[in-house]
């Protein structure tokens, strides 16, 4: 580690660098294992530099935005985990906000009813980064992020930087090739139009009073857990599995929310992932319904 150590310091300073870092401060259901190095590069070069020394190496390389998505297991992530945390700039150019990728897509939203853009109104309480929001094509009430994204700036696996429209994500239903590209999101364009500044605050206003009223902000959780299953709604199949406030150790379904779990009581991720499977379990007995998950699971038990 000493040597992994000293190498990536002439890749990126010293303070960017944390070794056996605990993930459980950088992700919303507040669990997860620790990191071998947690890396956080403050340039373009940097963030390609640390991609062609893994590959070089062959260290095990992950990504991590904001972790709203996400479960990491117990046994932590090895290798290098790199955050785009330093990556955080909201600019506009004519009706495009341009927005860094560990940017909140929240603070997206605000910055377009700022400037008196629509159409990113329906991003306006989703926790995650702009990064992640690619990713998984992240929506909510009605929108998402492929009704709006012009194009995205990416690096590749091998370090290329490369400008992409959005029609080369391949977004649909939370879902991109992402992942599969293994592309790390650097920066997203989204076209937005004009529009009256108390219109969108309205609409803006009464999205957030729906998610604070339904959803239980008052514990850490990684939000909604399953996709939508064609034909039904995953929380109320949960609902009717009566499955509302079981869980397993420190992690229950959500009383509030039944497409929620929770982090009630100093959950470790084996309890969320054992709630998660019972729930899929539970709903496939009694309903012949196959829940996929929405939230990812990385790391090692």
């Amino acid at each position: 580690m000493s040597i992994v150590l000293q190498e990536l310091n002439q890749l990126t300073a010293k303070e960017n660098i944390l070794i056996n870092e605990p993930l459980r401060n950088y992700l919303y259901t507040k669990l997860g294992g620790k990191a071998d190095f947690f890396v956080t590069p403050a340039s373009i070069e940097e963030v390609q530099a640390i991609i062609r020394y893994a590959n070089k190496t062959k260290i095990p390389f992950t990504l991590l935005g904001n972790g709203s998505n996400l479960i990491v297991r117990d046994g932590g992530i090895r290798g290098i985990v790199m955050s785009p945390k330093r990556f955080i700039s909201i600019r506009r150019d004519g009706d495009l906000l341009i927005a860094e990728s560990g940017a909140r897509i929240i603070d997206v939203s605000y910055r377009a009813l700022d400037e008196k853009l629509t159409g990113l109104e329906f991003a306006c309480g989703i926790p995650g980064t702009v990064g992640g929001a690619l990713y998984m094509n992240a929506g909510a009430y009605g929108g998402e992020v492929k009704d709006c994204l012009e194009k995205a700036v990416v690096v590749d696996r091998s370090g290329t930087l490369l400008t992409l429209d959005a029609s080369e994500l391949d977004l649909s239903y939370r879902s991109s090739n992402i992942p599969e590209k293994g592309y790390i999101v650097l920066e997203a364009h989204f076209r937005l139009q004009p529009g009256e500044e108390k219109e969108i605050k309205a609409v803006m206003d009464d999205l957030t009073y729906k998610r604070e009223s339904k959803q239980p902000l008052e514990y850490p959780s990684c939000g909604s857990v399953f996709k939508r299953p064609p034909g039904y709604f995953a929380g109320k199949l949960i609902q009717d599995s009566d499955l509302q406030g079981k869980g397993v150790g420190g992690a229950e379904v959500s009383t509030k929310h039944a497409g929620f779990i929770v982090n009630k009581n100093n959950a470790t991720a084996s309890d969320y992932i054992a709630v998660i499977e019972m729930v899929q379990r539970t709903v496939k007995e009694k309903f012949g319904v196959e829940l996929e998950r929405e939230v990812r699971i990385i790391g090692e038990d």
